[in-house]
């Protein structure tokens, strides 16, 4: 099989995650890839954290990100993302930039840098 482009890799991430298709979403990602926040602590390592944190996500009814750009340098992909959540108040949206270093076809480091949630209105 040949290895995707590091663009092609990560829509097909993004598409797995809007159809909510766990075993689709991980097989974008490194056995041992690490998923952490922007400049800060580890999120997940590994197949079976990465699985526990986006089955939880994926329970969202209202759970969808949004492209809205996406630069591509070398092995690098950072994806700016809105996404519509389900939050403890409501429904609502957050931005997100979501930067991916891809080797040898899979997803090894991935970083989430958040913006603050805004509620859709009553």
């Amino acid at each position: 099989m040949p290895t995707l482009d590091p663009a092609t890799l990560i829509q097909q991430q993004l598409e797995a995650y809007n159809a909510k298709d766990v075993d689709g979403w991980l097989a974008t990602y490194a056995p041992d890839a690490v998923q952490y926040t922007l400049h800060g602590g580890m999120l997940a390592s590994g197949h079976a954290e990465l699985r526990a944190r986006i089955e939880v996500r994926f329970q969202e009814p209202n759970l969808y990100a949004r492209l809205l750009s996406r630069t591509v340098m070398d092995n690098i992909v950072v994806d700016y993302e809105e996404v519509t959540r389900n939050f403890p108040d409501g429904i609502g949206t957050i931005e997100m930039l979501c930067i991916y270093e891809v080797q040898g076809g899979k997803i090894h480091k991935a970083s989430f840098a958040m913006g603050r949630p805004r509620l859709h209105p009553v």
